[in-house]
């Protein structure tokens, strides 16, 4: 097993600004945004006047929050490991974008495109050309389709689930920013639990697995999700819908409070049926200057042989 630290560096759209103080300072485009982030326990570099640039700061008030802004737009594109993301800062502080996926992106793409995977690549790579049918990928807790919208513009044939209307409304809305809307996605407003059962059933099986489960969340349906419950469940259904060569099977968590061995040793059971070796660690954002580098989640990953 290989442990990483997967860093995303700064994007013509996107950089990590400054951090600390438990908070954040972000470039999304022509604008700065300041949120609360906990793993952030440091002083930060730039001064406050740096920091009350920020056209939109979210403000916590107990376990509430709301934004703080002047003259933020509701809503604005940028672009992102050559893609087009739709920012849209939320009431729970997000904005539809997790730059520090971008190298779990850039590595599913690359497994598409050829094996091994060696995720040391700076862009989502074109599909080969070819007759080959194009592989089949299941994106569970889809949210605004990062994950999606990377595999499908690798060649892939992509089923993209997220038990948020609202959520699958926006990856849409990406992937016809980012011209993907005629690829071959297929979008499940369904309980990612229910639908993976449900696929078993089928007899649906699939060439490579991507899964950014919530710590907590509910269902389409109020299906109750809880990582410490289900995770493990979930992990073991998942790998029955692998078929017989399958390319890849990845997962990440933010805000569970778990090592990313405790990921990882999920994916024995598969790694010993198709080879492969399991890379896991911590997902990063670097700041534009200085050597830090914020936590933003964990991941673990294999590529079959």
């Amino acid at each position: 097993m290989e442990r990483l630290t997967l860093t995303t560096k700064p994007q013509k759209d996107y950089e990590l600004v400054d951090s600390g103080g438990e908070e954040k300072l972000e470039r999304y485009g022509d604008y700065l945004l300041a949120r609360p982030d906990p793993q952030a326990l440091w002083p930060k570099r730039l001064g406050e006047g740096e920091w009350q640039k920020a056209a939109g700061k979210f403000v916590r008030t107990g376990r509430e929050g709301k934004w703080e802004a002047e003259n933020l737009p509701k809503e604005w594109p940028v672009e992102f490991g050559g893609l087009t993301f739709l920012i849209k800062p939320t009431s729970f502080k997000h904005t539809g974008l997790f730059p520090e996926q971008l190298s779990n992106w850039e590595w599913v793409a690359e497994c598409l495109r050829k094996s091994p995977c060696s995720g040391e690549i700076n862009t989502i790579p074109t599909p080969p050309q070819g007759d080959s049918a194009p592989a089949k990928i299941l994106n569970l807790f889809g949210y605004t389709g990062g994950a999606t919208l990377a595999a499908a513009k690798a060649g892939a044939e992509v089923t993209h689930v997220d038990a948020s209307k609202t959520a699958v409304t926006w990856a849409r809305e990406n992937a016809k920013l980012s011209g993907l809307e005629n690829a071959p996605i297929r979008w499940i407003v369904e309980d990612a639990m229910t639908f993976v059962q449900r696929e078993i059933k089928r007899g649906n099986r699939y060439d490579g697995i991507i899964m950014d489960p919530p710590a907590f969340g509910h269902g389409s349906k109020d299906e109750l999700w809880k990582i410490e419950e289900h995770f493990v469940q979930m992990v073991a259904l998942c790998a029955q819908l692998l078929n017989d060569t399958p390319k890849f099977f990845v997962m990440s968590g933010y805000a569970a409070g778990y090592s990313p061995l405790a990921f990882a040793y999920n994916l024995d059971p598969v790694q010993k049926k198709f080879g492969g070796t399991i890379e896991c660690g911590d997902l990063t954002i670097a700041e534009t200057a200085g050597e830090r580098l914020l936590p933003c989640g964990i991941f673990a990953r294999v590529a079959f042989n």
